[in-house]
């Protein structure tokens, strides 16, 4: 068992006392991964192809200029940027699409239209994302020592992503960490996050307790599932955005990997 440091000082659990655990769960997407341009790529190409597909420009301009304005703040895309928080940045493809035909039949399409359209906007772009991306996601700074360091201390390793379970591998592999990572649990996994029975489920994986765990994620989703979860040990992540998430007040909040360190018990 192992403690861990955030700027030279032991974590300690809600109780107070010094939190001896055995594992720490990652989310991937702006956590382990500088996912915004990959995500940013995705979100403005699905955006184009839906205006293309509701084919209103000529027919009906105004309509046109409200579809592409609503999916772009549906999207949260802000100048050369994601929101944080968004659901492009947060949320699962199922639910990406269902926000997109929302978003259709605000400007007057019938929900088998709009369905129809986001299906295969969505279809055409998916290329864009996970292991098929262009520009797959670099490793956010200092992860791969970060780890190393995990593991002198014993410490197991898991991902809990909404991304799909080809993606997480990949990301891994690609970037030599999947021998790091004792297990995932992605977007087909039951239940998903942000369901606290997600860490449940990837804790029985691990063959660990959550009550004997960290979780570290980039968005207040991650942080409000580990603690209904019972983890004891719950931070939030802000380097991996251009615009830092922003956090509930008084969680424990990580700038750089180097700030995190391990030490066994």
């Amino acid at each position: 068992m192992a403690h861990l440091l955030l700027r030279g000082e032991p974590l300690r659990s809600p109780a107070g006392d010094i939190a001896s655990i055995d594992a720490v769960l990652f989310d991937k997407d702006g956590t382990l991964s500088h996912s915004e341009p990959m995500l940013l790529a995705l979100a403005e190409a699905r955006v184009r192809c839906c205006l293309a597909l509701a084919d209103l420009e000529l027919a009906a301009p105004e309509r046109h200029h409200q579809l592409q304005d609503l999916l772009q703040r549906a999207y949260g895309l802000q100048g050369d940027g994601l929101h944080p928080g968004g659901i492009t940045a947060v949320a699962a493809r199922d639910h990406n699409l269902i926000a997109t035909a929302t978003v259709l039949t605000q400007v007057g399409l019938s929900w088998p239209d709009a369905l129809a359209i986001a299906e295969d906007s969505f279809a055409q772009t998916d290329g864009l994302h996970g292991a098929g991306a262009q520009s797959p996601p670099q490793p956010t700074d200092g992860l791969a020592a970060l780890m190393d360091r995990l593991h002198r201390s014993a410490l197991r390793a898991a991902v809990i992503s909404n991304d799909h379970e080809e993606g997480i591998h990949a990301f891994l592999q690609g970037h030599g960490l999947d021998h790091r990572f004792d297990a995932c649990w992605s977007a087909e996994h039951h239940p998903r996050k942000p369901a606290a029975g997600a860490v449940h489920g990837l804790c029985a994986e691990l063959g660990v307790v959550a009550g004997r765990c960290a979780l570290i994620g980039d968005a207040d989703s991650d942080l409000r599932m580990a603690r209904a979860a019972g983890v004891p040990l719950v931070i939030g992540y802000r380097a991996g955005w251009t615009q830092p998430p922003r956090l509930e007040e008084g969680s424990l909040e990580l700038h750089h990997w180097d700030e995190l360190d391990a030490a066994v018990t």
